[in-house]
């Protein structure tokens, strides 16, 4: 089939890689003149494993191709897929300006049937709002074009991205007409993934839902774990404990500093906004928010506390992306700790092993260091904020002669803590103590 994705963010480019190794032809489209000029030569504007070979790959055998022109990708597809951002506005409202944008440019140049496929993460009624877009564009053409427009939200995670498309836990379309239905089936013919169809408005709330959902799996376990810092008691084992009864599961119960990215907090923000524009408080994401913004401080105030203040102290921060295996800093826990520290008089050294000059721009007054073992080297204390797997691999003995100081905070609960106090250093995880 004939696709045309518009918007190469993050959900387009992998939606674009994804569908394109299905088997299907794919045109990318955007109005950033640079990013479609790198993507054309094949390098990601991103960071996201295995997607950038497998664009070159798809761009050699010009099954793939990228372009400026929204006109020529409608033209030359059946299908047409919205994946441009949504970000949050100052209310917590996602701004739907590039989505109408995208609707209005659809109505201004379809000539025949197409089926148009909302992959954005959108507030419900969405479908609804960009079919009567386009209807007014083309009518004011004087034209007459049938047009579905449907709901497939994504679920990828980021730094997993590919494998998630590849091998989806489920595949949610909402849409109304049998013509849309045979078409997103013939789609996704190739993937081994139950399709769950439902109806547009439904789809659009299933993304949001389950984002919030997942968010307050990991605040609720990061306020058990400060109820657990002060019992002794470790939380890693009563997450575990939690996880292997069915009702409840393992994944998300991972107790650290907070979730960040791009989709949790937006999303977690504009499901509350959504409930407050009908009357519908929903407390608990009130509630979950708060414990994520508060956690860092938690942290920092532990930190200082176990040294006896900060001021002076060089801090050898490790990690700066949201997570591991992405570059994305947005709303990144490290960027909440570091003017904290800042704040508190720490010196700060950062590593990251993909982010490095965005977080320096931001924050001038850290030192960005060029590898582990330099930001370590002289540090009162290691703050380990992303759970790369270089930092896995450290060698404990070697970071102890290093370091200046004892201490080692583990903002991620991974680290091995008999490793670490058998070379004599002090470690502190979050919640995780009573071991």
């Amino acid at each position: 089939m004939n696709i045309a994705v518009i918007g190469t963010g993050y959900v387009g480019i992998t939606t674009a890689a994804s569908l394109g190794e299905m088997g299907h032809r794919v045109i990318g489209v955007d109005i950033d003149t640079e990013k479609i000029t790198k993507l054309s030569e094949g390098i990601l504007p991103i960071y996201e494993p295995g997607v950038e070979p497998l664009i070159q790959q798809q761009l050699h055998e010009q099954t793939l191709s990228f372009t400026t022109s929204i006109q020529y990708a409608i033209e030359q597809s059946e299908i047409i897929f919205i994946a441009v951002g949504t970000p949050s506005l100052p209310d917590g409202q996602p701004n739907m300006t590039y989505v109408e944008d995208v609707a209005r440019e659809i109505g201004k140049h379809v000539d025949s049937y197409r089926l148009v496929v909302n992959k954005s993460t959108v507030p419900v009624g969405t479908a609804d709002r960009v079919k009567e877009l386009i209807w007014q564009e083309v009518k004011a053409r004087g034209k007459t074009v049938d047009v579905d427009v449907i709901s497939n939200p994504e679920f990828l995670q980021e730094g997993k991205a590919l494998q998630d498309a590849r091998n989806p836990d489920r595949i949610v379309i909402g849409c109304q007409s049998e013509k849309a239905r045979n078409m997103m089936t013939q789609l996704y013919e190739k993937v081994s993934a139950p399709i769950f169809f439902t109806s547009p408005r439904n789809a659009e709330m299933i993304k949001y839902a389950s984002n919030a959902f997942l968010a307050t799996k990991i605040s609720f376990i990061n306020e058990v774990a400060r109820v657990c810092d002060k019992l002794q008691v470790n939380v890693s084992d009563v997450a575990k404990g939690m996880g292997m009864d069915q009702r409840i599961g393992p994944h998300f119960l991972q107790a650290g500093v907070g979730y960040g990215g791009s989709c949790f907090p937006k999303d977690v923000s504009a499901l509350y906004s959504i409930g407050r524009q009908v009357q519908v408080e929903m407390s608990i994401l009130r509630d979950v928010q708060d414990i994520n913004n508060r956690q860092p401080y938690w942290l920092v105030e532990k930190m200082t506390e176990k040294m006896q203040g900060l001021r002076g102290k060089r801090i050898a921060l490790l990690g700066l992306a949201f997570k591991p295996e992405t570059d994305d800093i947005r709303e990144a826990p490290s960027l909440k700790l570091i003017p904290l520290l800042l704040q508190a008089g720490a010196l700060v050294l950062a590593y990251d092993p993909i982010v490095n000059m965005k977080v320096k721009d931001r924050f001038p007054d850290i030192i960005l260091a060029q590898s582990a073992e330099y930001a370590i080297r002289y540090a009162d204390a290691v703050l380990l904020c992303t759970e790369w797997e270089e930092f896995l691999k450290l060698d404990w003995k070697t970071v102890a002669k290093k370091m200046k100081g004892r201490h080692i905070f583990d903002a991620r609960n991974v680290l091995p803590i008999r490793d670490l106090e058998e070379q004599g250093l002090i470690y502190w995880g979050v919640g995780r103590n009573g071991v």
